[in-house]
């Protein structure tokens, strides 16, 4: 399989180059979103492809917009991607892309967290709460919480990390009507889909969301959601163990590269997060391809 790793589409207006998606004007109201098949961790981008993770995360995200149908709308127009560009270019496009609508994006990112992990968990351990969430005492790694926490975050520029923030935060950013309105949007959303997939073995231990605004107002969901990019995954049947032993649980997203990223030395030297990233060896590249892959399969079997 040809992995892409920079699309080259040249009959739309390139508008930005994301740490995945490149993003192509459609006219002044629609967007052509590609999904390439780098990968990022830590907010670095590596310099190895993972081939076929764009079309995976793309069929991942198709999936959830529709299973989370009638929560709040979402920016997908029903067009094919591949009809608003030319025959050379559509072989970047079949299967790796979203014809959307253009939104005005908010400027923060809606987490929600059903078990203390990743960032989260290193925050508990400093303040006994996460984003200005207080939680009880004695919680581990991996912990389940007695019920979903929203926990916002500033969206970070290109090769910058994303700030966790409080609700109060969020409130001075964009206003209390429309914090309250994302907040449940997250929580209904996150609380659908982690039911169901409960139900095919896999915990959603966390999830990010993207939202924006349309010419009237409305909210709209936008971007991916609920792929391996944006959320922890993790299968039942390993969940128990690791949490006993106080050890990230297996899982079917790129916490798996993170793993690799944390224990690796380059020069003797841990990674200090910053690009560029190490190079990822091929055996790595094979099996964070097998995680997404994996996940897929489970939803959609």
């Amino acid at each position: 399989m040809n992995a892409l790793h920079t699309s080259s589409i040249t009959s739309l207006p390139l508008l930005a180059r994301g740490k995945v998606r490149d993003n192509y004007a459609v006219g002044a109201d629609r967007l052509l979103m590609v999904a390439s098949d780098r990968i990022s961790a830590f907010d670095v981008i590596m310099a190895e492809p993972i081939a076929g993770k764009g079309e995976l995360l793309t069929q991942m995200a198709l999936f959830w917009f529709d299973k989370l149908t009638g929560i709040v709308p979402n920016h997908l127009t029903g067009e094919a991607p591949e009809d608003v560009v030319t025959s050379a270019e559509k072989s970047q496009v079949v299967g790796r892309s979203m014809l959307v609508k253009r939104l005005k994006p908010l400027p923060v990112e809606a987490v929600v967290r059903g078990y203390l992990a990743g960032s989260g968990w290193a925050e508990y351990q400093v303040s006994q709460s996460v984003c200005g969430v207080p939680l009880a005492a004695g919680l581990k790694n991996a912990s389940k919480l007695p019920s979903p926490i929203f926990t916002p975050a500033t969206k970070a520029e290109m090769g910058e990390h994303d700030e966790n923030i409080s609700f109060a935060r969020m409130i001075e950013i964009i206003g209390e009507p429309l914090s309250n309105q994302v907040r449940d949007a997250a929580l209904a959303l996150y609380t659908r889909a982690a039911d169901f997939a409960l139900s095919k073995g896999i915990i959603i231990a966390d999830t990010k969301f993207e939202f924006g605004l349309d010419d009237n107002g409305t909210l709209t969901l936008m971007d991916e959601v609920l792929t391996p990019d944006s959320s922890r995954y993790w299968p039942i049947e390993g969940y128990e163990a690791a949490f006993v032993a106080g050890k990230n649980p297996p899982s079917f997203d790129k916490q798996f590269l993170r793993d690799w990223l944390e224990a690796v030395r380059v020069d003797g030297q841990h990674w200090d997060k910053k690009a560029p990233a190490p190079t990822l060896p091929p055996d790595v590249v094979a099996q964070t391809a097998a995680k997404y892959r994996e996940a897929l399969n489970r939803f959609t079997a």
